[in-house]
């Protein structure tokens, strides 16, 4: 008899004890992205650098990375964060502007032009706007982050528009298809995960992607000339660390403060790394024996004469709100 009340007093204090310590449910996030893990890629380092700031929060979140696509595929990905089917993903936003045309604002030829000036259209009304579409979406921004981008061909090298007469290439976004299909390209659409087969099978001649891909994907094995950024950069585009706004309104406010400081620290590691992208991309392709071109300011503004003929004014006239997105980013010095 009193072995059966002890038990019943003992479960008793055992559920009196749980209603009082009302413990916190531990939470795992999915991040998905399409680079490559563990190799070096700035974007994956983004990403694993907030898991381990979390880790080390101790606020009952941890961070579970799939690099490689190896959970979402390239362009999939914006869909599932607004379903909250995966909750942080390292995204070119430019590829959901099939869903959100404004995005490809963000990816247009020679709006950016120098890593000094990315920074600063951070806290500009352009972005202000962006932001806005973004979270009107599903989704939360946790980190900014611009990348540079190049050109490299296998038959000649990418300066003037001239020399992209008769290329097939890939081109990350509708605005960067417009304005090289008024040069006389030929385009092949492709994440650029699939770059490398692409060029391999013969399907593509030449490509633009980031500083940061052109390494991570080991293009140099594929082209025999890379014109890099230099000071006449077109090729920039905006690649954020993005949240799903229901994983977020499913976080404790502990959780949520370790999380923005993950990722101002992912963000200042960018930050620092942005240019040396570009460096480590040149010397790679050079060591690997490729060509190394530069367009001159007069290949720049033939670009853009192309690019406001095309892809600027496709833009201003389709997409609500285009003209006023292009002037915002020009305004910004």
């Amino acid at each position: 008899m009193n072995l059966v009340k002890n038990s019943l007093l003992a479960a008793g204090l055992a559920a009196v004890g749980m209603m009082f310590a009302s413990p916190t449910m531990a939470i795992e996030l999915k991040a998905s992205h399409q680079w490559p893990g563990g190799k070096g890629d700035a974007r994956d380092e983004m990403v694993q650098i907030i898991a381990r700031e979390v880790e080390k929060a101790n606020v009952d979140l941890t961070v579970k990375v799939y690099p490689g696509a190896s959970l979402v595929k390239p362009k999939e990905q914006w869909g599932a964060l607004a379903k909250g089917q995966i909750d942080i993903s390292a995204f070119p936003l430019d590829y959901a502007s099939g869903r959100v045309p404004q995005f490809s604002a963000t990816l247009m030829p020679g709006l950016v032009r120098n890593h000094d000036r990315a920074t600063r259209l951070n806290s500009s009304p352009f972005m202000a706007d962006i932001k806005k579409l973004i979270e009107d979406s599903g989704v939360k921004v946790l980190a900014d982050a611009w990348l540079a981008g190049a050109f490299a061909s296998k038959k000649q090298c990418i300066t003037s528009p001239e020399t992209m007469k008769g290329q097939v290439t890939r081109a990350a976004g509708p605005a960067f298809e417009q304005m090289l299909v008024g040069a006389g390209a030929s385009i092949a659409s492709m994440p650029s995960s699939e770059i490398y087969t692409g060029m391999q099978t013969g399907v593509l001649d030449a490509a633009n992607t980031s500083s940061g891909s052109f390494v991570s994907y080991r293009l140099y094995e594929q082209v025999t000339c890379l014109t890099a950024p230099g000071a006449n950069a077109l090729w920039f585009m905006y690649e954020p660390i993005l949240i799903s706004a229901r994983t977020w309104d499913k976080l404790n406010d502990a959780q949520r403060k370790a999380l923005m400081a993950a990722s101002k620290k992912a963000e200042d590691y960018f930050l620092g790394e942005a240019k040396k992208l570009d460096q480590k991309m040149v010397d790679t392709f050079r060591n690997a024996g490729v060509k190394i071109a530069e367009m001159s300011p007069a290949d720049y503004d033939a670009w853009l004469t192309i690019a406001k003929q095309t892809s600027y004014k496709e833009f201003s006239e389709k997409v609500p709100g285009g003209k006023e997105l292009i002037e915002k980013a020009l305004a910004v010095k």
